[in-house]
């Protein structure tokens, strides 16, 4: 039987998005969640959550949803001049500017070096209220089964070759035993194989698709050298519109697929709505509007809420 893993990513993007989520928590629908860092509502999220632990059915699993593109640094000022707006503490690299450097053989360095403090400084902060999540869960008999670190990131930005390597360094030179990596890696025949479906997918999204797809090898390969079990990730093609009429077409076919090639699904939602007045410098004005203020967050709690973890 094929493993799933029914995931949300984002939660202390805002104090709203984190509620949502929540919602989806105390309804026992989620397996795992990824915790933004570097947003200055970090703090209030995660006494929301501190406050619904004794009454969940279980605690999710805990990444760190590491971020270069959004909110704001948490390495030392002036550490980092290459990642952030000049003037400022906000981070200021798109996700293409971060994919420009690792084929800039003269910044690439420079940028690796900074991208290393601001990974670590995020993977300290994160796994501290994630430890502090445990403790609590297992004060109240929670279940839990949080082990290692686990990592992704804001835009699939760790499956970027400078950014890879920078993580890699970071864990191998902390000492930390590295549980799970997300590996971006979406079967891209499942969604063709469904002519009725073609026109209702956004095209920039077949290309991210196909992007990190060529970015997967290597962390197949990490996985394999380090004796993790392989996996798939669906939500690439679908991103902002996991809806439960597509998941119940397509389900059945990526199980299939997940089960012939030996991999566990990790299923990947963003349940949760950004409200307008919680949209501050912190959060790209584009993205917001485009993804994070859209009715297709609620579209996709609801698709959580009914095929959410059974």
């Amino acid at each position: 039987m094929v493993k799933t893993d029914i995931h949300a990513d984002d939660y202390a993007l805002t104090v709203n998005t984190s509620k949502d989520m929540l919602a989806c928590m105390q309804a026992g629908k989620l397996d795992s969640i990824s915790i933004v860092p570097n947003m200055s509502c970090f703090e209030a999220c995660m006494e929301l959550l501190y406050e619904q632990i004794p009454a969940l059915p279980f605690l999710p699993l805990m990444s760190v949803h590491l971020d270069f593109v959004e909110g704001r640094s948490l390495a030392r000022r002036g550490e980092v001049p290459l990642l952030i707006k000049e003037n400022t503490d906000l981070m200021g690299l798109s996700w293409g500017g971060v994919f420009k450097y690792s084929y800039l053989p003269w910044k690439r360095g420079q940028v690796k070096s900074q991208l290393k403090r601001e990974i670590k400084a995020q993977i300290v902060r994160v796994q501290k209220v994630i430890d502090k999540c445990v403790e609590i869960a297992k004060e109240h008999g929670v279940p839990c089964h949080q082990d290692g670190l686990r990592l992704d990131s804001h835009q699939h930005a760790h499956m970027i070759p400078v950014v890879w390597e920078a993580v890699l360094e970071v864990v191998k030179e902390e000492g930390w035993r590295l549980s799970y990596i997300r590996n971006s890696k979406e079967v891209l025949g499942v969604f063709l194989s469904e002519r009725t479906l073609w026109k209702t997918y956004r095209p920039i999204n077949f290309v991210k698709n196909r992007l990190l797809s060529l970015y997967s090898h290597k962390v197949d390969r990490y996985y394999k050298a380090q004796g993790m079990e392989q996996m798939y990730l669906w939500g690439l093609v679908m991103s902002g519109r996991m809806d439960n009429a597509r998941i119940e077409k397509l389900y059945p076919k990526m199980l299939r697929r997940a089960e012939q090639d030996g991999r566990t699904l990790e299923i990947l939602f963003h349940p949760g709505l950004t409200l307008p007045e919680e949209v501050t410098p912190e959060i790209a004005k584009e993205a917001a509007e485009d993804f994070y203020m859209r009715g297709d967050r609620h579209i996709e709690k609801k698709a959580v809420l009914k095929n959410g973890r059974r």
